[in-house]
């Protein structure tokens, strides 16, 4: 047997090691479920869509943007799922095999643990602004009978977005040096 064939073969583990490593499966209906609330979200947005369509002559242009900033969020929400459904399942269960496919996701070659955490802040983040703006549109009506928020309630998701924030460049920052000090240590001298 050749060098390459060789290199083909999986490895023989002993009973424990193979349990504890067969684990990984049990992510598997996991997965499953968030393709199932993926389908939940393409229903959530289709209803909103059809609110949209049907109240259009009727909306203000602030409950146009309101309704445009739920459909928005919605889809970020959906490629959130998205990165944790792909990434999560080739990173941590086993592999797609979708080298040299035409619709591969172009962050997916190079996904890893880190860089995954690294991707689902940004999409918090992305999602959180969304919601942020939302609460900041319907703010103009603070202090009437139809406000939606409190200017405490504002205050708070305000705050909470800065801790996104702060935590997504900390992992940044995190996960760079990790890349930067595995780099180092794997240069010959």
């Amino acid at each position: 047997m050749d060098d390459h064939a060789a290199a083909r073969v999986p490895a023989k583990l002993r009973p424990l090691p193979f349990i504890i490593f067969s684990s990984r499966w049990l992510q598997a209906p996991l997965y499953v479920g968030l393709i199932v609330a993926q389908g939940v979200y393409v229903f959530l947005f289709l209803k909103e869509l059809w609110h949209l369509v049907s109240e259009a002559t009727t909306f203000s242009e602030q409950e146009i943007m309101l309704v445009l900033l739920g459909l928005i969020d919605v889809v970020m929400i959906s490629n959130l799922l998205t990165m944790v459904i792909v990434g999560g399942y080739e990173t941590f269960v086993g592999r797609l095999h979708l080298r040299n496919h035409p619709d591969e996701p172009e962050w997916l070659s190079h996904v890893n643990a880190g860089v995954l955490k690294v991707k689902l802040a940004s999409a918090i983040i992305g999602i959180s602004s969304i919601s942020l703006l939302r609460t900041f549109i319907e703010a103009s009506s603070l202090g009437t009978s139809d406000a939606h928020v409190t200017a405490e309630g504002v205050m708070w998701q305000t705050i909470i977005h800065s801790i996104f924030l702060i935590s997504a460049v900390a992992l940044a920052y995190i996960e760079k040096l990790g890349q930067s000090t595995n780099g180092h240590l794997q240069r010959p001298h």
